[in-house]
């Protein structure tokens, strides 16, 4: 009996093996997965799932589509499991509610299985036509590949604007010289996205965030259709968050590994000139004798001494957060582009 137990287990673990194999050998010749968020485009699906299947399969590159419905009230997601069930290119993933472009571009990243993904909006604006250039482009060695819409079919008020506003502010602030970081039709390396931990609205600012992590970034003119179906999500609001996240950026860019050089120079700085105006005061108190008491610098030095010691305070706590975010991962603070040596094994 107990032979013919470990036969049977024999037996099922040459399946599986082989299984295994056959699944693997299908992820590898994966060459792009094309992820798409989406709110309430159900009119533009069927066009857009349509024209990227055509131009992946002239371009004769093994793709998937994973389209992320990101709380869709419109008939959306229905449609999407409707098709999911009879394509075998196409992953749906439904969302339980709207979290936002950012955690729907998250969740598609987790499941694509390629090694380069393709990001493109579903409101039939970007070109599926221009992902083989993207793909191309992206084979010269870079690891992000981003779209600049030179041809922008918006209106100026609503749209053109916040974006050139918000565009300046983010190439000014982080130094990375693309002129559009709002266009949605971007290409990746997969081990790029796997190092960046998305929130908040931070999908916009990838160019930067994928700067901190070391990438090799360039940008090529894309086309770029007016809307056809539906009304934009986006307005001048969007600038106002955009200077928010900014702000994040700033601090991720200079001080992610050590926020106390940041805390703890302005808590100094603090310090040092209560302390000073303090010192001062004594002076003239203990000297000149006059009277301090009612004099408006003596609240100021107080205001300085208490401000700096809680500045300084937040530096420590911050770098404890810090190193607890990196070593409760198993996060390495650097990233390796690549290791060459001889006679390793």
């Amino acid at each position: 009996m107990n032979r013919i137990f470990g036969l049977t287990r024999t037996i099922l673990y040459q399946i599986n093996y082989q299984l295994s194999k056959m699944t693997n050998h299908q992820l590898s010749i994966l060459n792009v997965s094309v992820v798409i968020p989406i709110k309430d485009e159900v009119e533009s699906l069927p066009l857009l799932l349509k024209a990227i299947s055509s131009t992946l399969t002239e371009s004769k590159l093994n793709y998937e589509i994973i389209c992320v419905d990101d709380g869709s009230s419109d008939g959306s997601a229905e449609f999407l499991k409707e098709q999911a069930q009879i394509r075998t290119d196409l992953k749906a993933v439904i969302l339980r509610r709207n979290y936002g472009q950012t955690a729907a571009m998250s969740a598609g990243f987790h499941y694509a299985t390629a090694k380069v993904i393709v990001t493109l909006d579903a409101d039939l604006q970007n070109d599926p036509a221009d992902i083989p250039m993207l793909i191309t482009k992206l084979d010269e060695g870079y690891d992000l590949v981003s779209g600049w819409r030179q041809n922008r079919q918006d209106g100026a008020l609503n749209r053109l604007l916040p974006s050139k506003i918000a565009n300046w502010l983010i190439r000014g602030a982080t130094s990375v010289y693309i002129h559009d970081y709002g266009c949605s039709l971007k290409a990746y390396r997969s081990e790029l996205v796997a190092d960046m931990n998305l929130y908040g609205e931070l999908h916009r600012f990838l160019p930067a965030l994928a700067y901190i992590e070391g990438a090799r970034i360039t940008e090529v003119p894309v086309r770029h259709h007016a809307r056809r179906f539906g009304q934009s999500k986006y307005g001048i609001s969007r600038t106002f968050r955009v200077l928010m996240d900014l702000l994040t950026i700033l601090f991720m860019k200079k001080f992610l590994t050590r926020p106390m050089h940041v805390f703890g120079m302005l808590g100094l700085t603090s310090m040092v000139s209560g302390g000073g105006i303090g010192i001062y005061l004594t002076l003239v108190k203990l000297v000149f004798h006059v009277d301090i008491g009612n004099r408006p610098l003596l609240i100021l030095a107080v205001l300085l001494l208490v401000t700096g010691v809680q500045l300084f305070c937040f530096g420590l706590l911050a770098e404890l957060l810090m190193r607890t975010y990196h070593e409760s991962q198993g996060r390495p603070i650097y990233r390796v582009r690549e290791f060459v040596a001889k006679n390793v094994k």
